[in-house]
């Protein structure tokens, strides 16, 4: 399988991504801040795999943030290093699909370099902080203070799929978070905080590539309500509601994958 591991020397620092798929189409992926706690540095293959059904009409890159982030940081700023490692990389423009906080930096990308946007994805993400958001990170950021990866992850597990999936997922999850500790905590730290200081509501206007909100009515982490407010305000959007699934929708809803295609692929000549 055509997966490539790689890492870029910016002038704001170094960013790890991938590379898979060989189809016509580019097509960037920006994940959520769990890469505040591991980058895509080595993760090719399984990205790869797990993402197979995108490789047939899409090349596929997948960013990291930077490697060494500054306190502070925002996702606006973090939009700046895409925008960035895009050019290093000769990729003038691509579609774009975010999860989680990979969407809130791909909004500033779309506002600010409209050009470098064809296509945008938001998946389960917001456009403003609410209290559930607010609330959720001051847990996992009391949680990285002491050093508790595995109660990180076994919180958002909890918190992002349904009973069903969790049944399956509890023991990988115990599993993981006995081994592959970060060394440092900061990264998590500052990448959490810019999604609650996250705010494109006001200028969601200035989005013009077509768009699709993808959201889950029983998500515990930004709750579907902020996919239906951020929706309503970018012009043209689609909205898609996954009814019973959370968060971890992208991972669940079997046709999650297949709906991200056909909407990137839409308009365009076969």
């Amino acid at each position: 399988m055509d997966a490539k591991n790689g890492r870029l020397k910016l002038f704001c620092g170094e960013m790890d991504y991938i590379r898979f798929g060989r189809g016509p189409r580019p097509l960037v992926m920006i994940p959520g801040v769990g890469d505040g706690l591991k980058t895509v540095n080595g993760m090719a293959l399984p990205f790869a795999l797990m993402y197979r059904p995108l490789s047939k009409d899409f090349t596929v890159y997948v960013f990291s943030r930077r490697v060494s982030l500054v306190p502070g940081m925002t996702t606006r700023d973090m939009a700046e290093d895409l925008n960035a490692a895009m050019e290093a990389l000769d990729l003038s423009a691509a579609a774009m699909v975010g999860v989680s906080q990979g969407s809130m930096i791909a909004q500033w990308l779309a506002i600010d370099h409209p050009e470098r946007v064809t296509k945008l994805v938001l998946t389960v993400t917001l456009s403003r902080s609410n209290p559930t958001v607010r609330a959720v990170v001051a847990r996992w950021q009391e949680m990285a203070r002491r050093g508790d990866y595995r109660g990180i992850l076994l919180d958002t597990a909890e918190r992002s799929y349904s009973e069903k999936r969790l049944r399956q997922a509890r023991w990988m999850y115990r599993l993981i978070g006995s081994f592959g500790k970060p060394k440092s905590f900061e990264r998590f730290i500052i990448q959490s905080e810019s999604c609650v200081t996250h705010d494109a509501y006001g200028v969601l206007n200035r989005i013009a590539c077509p768009t699709l909100v993808i959201g889950g009515t029983e998500d515990q982490i930004v709750t579907g309500a902020a996919s239906e407010e951020m929706a309503a305000e970018i012009p043209g959007c689609q909205l898609y509601m996954y009814q019973g699934l959370g968060h971890g929708l992208y991972e669940e809803a079997p046709d999650f994958l297949e709906r991200v295609a056909d909407f990137c692929r839409m308009g365009e000549a076969q």
